[in-house]
């Protein structure tokens, strides 16, 4: 990430609106349009909860908070290195240590409602995550002291978060004079009174309709008014977004140019991203058959990496070919020099070896594990998400050549988001990670000891529960340290465990993948202007919402 060093070794993010491209217009003036732009998203009907902090709402699940509720930078995900764009903040300052943040507020923003904007909304909002740790997905037992010094926001963290900027410049900030006083854990936020584009018109568990903020601080929208559709399943959005009944949406549609594309070639739109963000089979390492190195070493053996990126991801998700799980080209500067050039292979006849020389037997075609019982698994997953249960199909076609039996187990998604995945209820499941403009996130998200709870205890990251001080220690050092030879030295230390411990197996790629109609508006990212992650499920929603104009 480019940033300008000032004076004391601070480091400053900070620019005008009119450097970001975003129409600097407050007059609410200009065309606006006359169409619904529709956001389809496959997690079906929703429960009413607009909290914008709870995983799980249905203003997250379908994407909404995005629009009402505003983070304090934008950044580029799709690149990760491009400086990130002033939005609720107008700069950011870290110390040389990255231990602390100063953030300016931007003059002139307003409530849904008419109250003021200021530096209080910011260091409250920062304070909630502190309080309540259901809330503090990002930083983890790592907030310092709070505070607001002449109307700028102070905060300290307690170890270095190099990695982390891009979390902190993300996080959506709601009004303190509605919410305080409120349990923020369970704060329903029926009014979403935000400082965003749009505002709440209506809830229903299938379909949510929000109109444009009349006072909005970046002038108001020309997208005349924005729905966001519940489906089912991948099948449901996919055949919404072919038929032009959504418009805007992300979900995988297998042979995507004659599903999708063909229909509407003027106006049907696919476009992904780079970046770091994976998909990793999560191993349960604290159940059988995951509790046994030697299970997970030999199932990482079998996993036909090209099969599932072909066959299972029709090419949309690129393979992973390292060792180290790394994707690439984004990850080539950062694998370890130990596994320069090592590539993922399929080897049955290994696996079997390393499972016999860990006391594993065999009754026929049946694996017997030391204790003497057939080893058998679920890979679980949502019902409608074609492209992982595919790939969990071929993953159990791994185990059965080593004589486990593995089923494929589709649940209901509500199931999966709120009990299978947070509490550990499950033996294997794939799920993604953060993508970050380094490696440390995918690595802490499957392997950090700093995010690790018991099983039955809720987990945001680390579902697995790998436990290894050795890493911990790795992945705390990257993070703080100043020096990119001491981070580099650090994931050597990580990356020889991920490769010999095998606690997760990342599956693919997972650039950010987005499809879009440009029948009613226009100006969403393209290949050629990547301007942000393309989907409507992230801050980055308020910055392309700015660039849409209605179609001629």
């Amino acid at each position: 990430m480019r940033k300008s060093i000032l004076a004391a070794g601070a480091v400053l993010v900070a620019a005008g609106l009119a450097f970001t491209g975003c129409s600097a217009d407050t007059s609410g003036g200009g065309d606006t349009g006359s169409k619904v732009l529709t956001v389809g998203m496959p997690n079906g009907p929703q429960q009413p909860n607009q909290n914008p902090l709870a995983t799980g709402s249905a203003s997250l699940s379908l994407g909404y908070a995005f629009v009402v509720y505003e983070s304090l930078m934008q950044n580029n995900e799709i690149d990760p290195t491009e400086a990130p764009t002033p939005w609720l903040a107008e700069s950011v300052e870290w110390n040389p240590e990255y231990a602390q943040a100063t953030i300016t507020p931007r003059d002139g923003v307003k409530w849904s409602d008419g109250e003021a904007f200021t530096a209080d909304d910011i260091a409250f909002s920062i304070q909630l995550r502190k309080d309540n740790p259901e809330l503090n997905i990002d930083f983890p037992d790592q907030y310092g002291d709070i505070s607001v010094e002449d109307g700028k926001v102070v905060v300290n963290f307690t170890t270095g978060q190099y990695v982390n900027q891009v979390k902190l410049y993300r996080l959506l900030i709601v009004p303190k004079h509605i919410w305080e006083g409120e349990d923020a854990v369970t704060f329903s936020d029926d009014d979403m009174i935000g400082t965003g584009p749009f505002t709440l018109k209506s809830f229903s568990a299938q379909a949510v309709t929000l109109t444009p903020n009349e006072t909005y601080w970046g002038g108001k929208s020309k997208v005349a008014e924005l729905r966001y559709d519940a489906y089912n399943d991948n099948a449901g959005l996919t055949t919404a977004l072919t038929t032009g009944e959504a418009q805007w949406g992300w979900t995988f549609i297998p042979d995507y140019e004659s599903t999708y594309i063909a229909k509407d070639p003027d106006h049907f739109n696919q476009v992904a991203g780079g970046g770091f963000g994976v998909d990793v089979l999560y191993l349960n390492n604290e159940t059988k058959p995951f509790d046994n190195l030697a299970f997970r070493q030999a199932l990482n053996m079998v996993v036909d990496h090209a099969d599932i990126t072909k066959t299972a991801g029709y090419g949309v998700w690129p393979e992973i070919t390292s060792v180290t799980g790394l994707p690439q080209p984004s990850g080539d500067a950062f694998i370890s020099e130990a596994y320069q050039g090592q590539e993922l292979t399929v080897d049955v006849d290994g696996a079997k070896k390393v499972l016999t020389d860990a006391g594993y037997t065999y009754d026929g075609d049946k694996l017997i594990d030391p204790d003497g019982e057939a080893v058998s698994f679920k890979l679980t997953n949502p019902s409608g998400w074609t492209d992982y249960l595919d790939a969990l199909g071929i993953i159990a076609e791994g185990a059965k050549s080593l004589g486990a039996e593995a089923t494929v187990d589709a649940i209901v998604q509500d199931t999966w988001f709120n009990d299978t995945i947070p509490f550990g209820n499950f033996q294997a499941s794939l799920h993604w990670t953060d993508a970050g403009s380094t490696p440390w996130n995918l690595y802490s998200n499957i392997m950090d000891g700093a995010s690790y709870v018991p099983l039955g205890e809720t987990a945001n990251w680390n579902f697995g529960r790998y436990n290894n001080d050795e890493v911990t220690q790795a992945l705390a050092t990257y993070k703080s340290a100043t020096e990119d030879s001491d981070r580099q030295a650090a994931l050597d230390v990580v990356q020889k465990h991920y490769v010999e411990d095998v606690p997760g197996i990342v599956i693919w790629s997972r650039p950010a993948v987005a499809q879009y109609s440009t029948q009613n508006y226009t100006g969403f990212p393209t290949s050629e202007d990547p301007y942000a992650n393309p989907q409507p499920t992230g801050p980055q929603a308020a910055l392309i919402l700015s660039k849409l104009t209605p179609s001629e």
